[in-house]
């Protein structure tokens, strides 16, 4: 059965740390909402495995594998008629240089910086940002348990370092309405209940900036 989201949202992003269920999400609510997806391919970047083990070595190449296959997506959706069927997406352009100042030493986030300024196109801004968020001891139990061979080295310290930086990237963000989501009590795979009360949730929205929790 397919669910209905307001008219007015036709580019949806679904953003967080790693953990957080940001693809999981966006693949539900593109099934359920028939709409078209577009998602990061991780497993698809040569140096991110190398990056877990060695930061260092591999934390340029990994960093601007992803810049260049995060604007080639974002590129392709600027030249589709985006309004003519919903976009969702578990990735938005602007959070690319979060993951620079936190991998990149001084010289290469120069450069890279001035990669980026060259790049950055002029991104469609998104009618609506989730943004899930949960505990660092959370995200790293999820990511634990998942068992990506791509993931299986990262530090736990990188995890926390993360999340943090996405709560204060979000706590600042005013590009677009934003709904902040505790996804600690809330089970959007295996639970449509849950999803349910966030597609409620995301219709009655009115302001700017809203949260959506469960309790225990």
């Amino acid at each position: 059965m397919s669910a209905m989201l307001p008219d007015r949202f036709r580019y949806i992003v679904v953003e967080g740390p790693i953990g957080a269920g940001k693809t999981s999400l966006t693949r539900i609510m593109s099934e359920r909402c028939g709409a078209a997806i577009m998602l990061e391919d991780p497993e698809a970047n040569p140096f991110l495995a190398g990056f877990y083990e060695n930061p260092g070595r591999y934390a340029l190449p990994t960093q601007l594998y992803f810049l260049f296959q995060r604007v080639n997506q974002v590129r392709e959706l600027k030249q589709s008629d985006l309004f003519q069927r919903l976009t969702i997406a578990d990735f938005m352009l602007d959070k690319d240089p979060l993951f620079a100042r936190l991998t990149l030493n001084d010289d290469e986030l120069r450069l890279y910086q001035q990669i980026y300024g060259q790049l950055k196109l002029q991104a469609p801004v998104p009618d609506l940002v989730i943004y899930l968020q949960a505990m660092p001891e959370t995200l790293i139990e999820r990511v634990r348990r998942r068992g990506a061979s791509y993931e299986k080295n990262i530090p736990d310290d990188y995890l926390a370092r993360l999340a943090e930086t996405y709560t204060r990237f979000f706590y600042q963000y005013e590009a677009a309405p934003l709904l902040i989501v505790n996804s600690e009590n809330l089970n959007f795979v295996d639970s449509p209940e849950d999803f349910d009360l966030l597609l409620q949730r995301i219709g009655a929205m009115r302001g700017p900036r809203e949260f959506f929790s469960l309790g225990n």
